[in-house]
């Protein structure tokens, strides 16, 4: 049981995978978790697949003190470019995002036409068309990059051309007629009010709830869920913490501010 009751790291460049923790938080209340967000290395889709390895792994070390059962990537760019080369050097179990959701989207064999918008490290890395197609060969996988969507979030800007900014970037999607789109950052469903302007908003999945309900799942198929546990949230920031925790409110209410964490 003690095993059972240490914490689930969740990690992300930023907010935005406070998207996830939500939709876990809701289904496992018992759980306690250390949100780790990375705002010194924000945003993360610039970064080269080496940098990247790097500043995972000072993360996972971070989590690996705090000794942790569990860590939750709760971030597609680095789900797609440290995951492989991080999985088996640690000793706590690894969620990667993009490898979950794509497992989870395949698995609706009536969905055969798939967009997916993401940072430009992810679709550079083709993850999200190589997992798709991996658990469901007859799909056929659309990636666009949106690179000014994060900064759009993350620093809060409201002066920009939505035509540029929404319709610009969907339009090479929807012209490829797909049935569903990943958002494929933990960022952008943030943007959907937005988004449904120029799509229906059915159309966009946003992978943060299966992504929550695979590792429920999972947790308890391997007897590490929390047992006769009031759980708890803490939060870890990179830099800044004032404003994460500021900007955080557009996804969750968070009841501290993160502790500064120099990596």
């Amino acid at each position: 049981m003690e095993n059972c009751n240490k914490a689930i790291g969740v990690m992300d460049s930023g907010v935005g995978g406070l998207t996830v923790l939500k939709e876990l938080y809701k289904l496992c209340p018992e759980e306690n978790y250390l949100y780790f967000g990375d705002t010194k290395n924000l945003p993360y889709g610039e970064k080269t697949k080496e940098q990247l390895i790097e500043i995972v792994k000072e993360i996972f070390d971070f989590f690996e003190k705090k000794e942790v059962k569990a860590v939750v990537l709760a971030c597609n760019t680095t789900s797609a470019t440290a995951y492989e080369e991080l999985k088996d050097k640690y000793s706590f179990k690894i969620y990667p995002l993009i490898q979950i959701v794509s497992k989870c989207v395949a698995e609706d064999k009536g969905l055969t036409r798939i967009g997916v918008m993401a940072t430009q490290a992810t679709i550079n890395s083709h993850k999200y068309s190589q997992e798709l197609k991996k658990n469901n060969p007859q799909i056929q996988v659309f990636e666009k990059s949106c690179p000014l969507w994060v900064p759009i979030v993350e620093k809060q800007i409201v002066e920009y051309d939505e035509n540029v900014v929404f319709k610009g970037y969907l339009e090479d999607v929807l012209n490829f007629k797909p049935q569903k789109i990943i958002l494929g950052c933990t960022h952008y469903p943030y943007l959907t009010d937005k988004l449904q302007n120029y799509a229906p908003r059915d159309i966009f999945i946003n992978p943060a709830k299966l992504f929550a309900e695979y590792i429920k799942e999972d947790l308890c198929k391997h007897n590490l869920a929390a047992k006769n546990n009031n759980g708890e949230i803490n939060y870890f920031a990179s830099s800044e913490p004032e404003k994460f925790a500021n900007n955080a409110n557009m996804f969750m209410k968070i009841d501290s501010k993160p502790e500064l964490v120099k990596l």
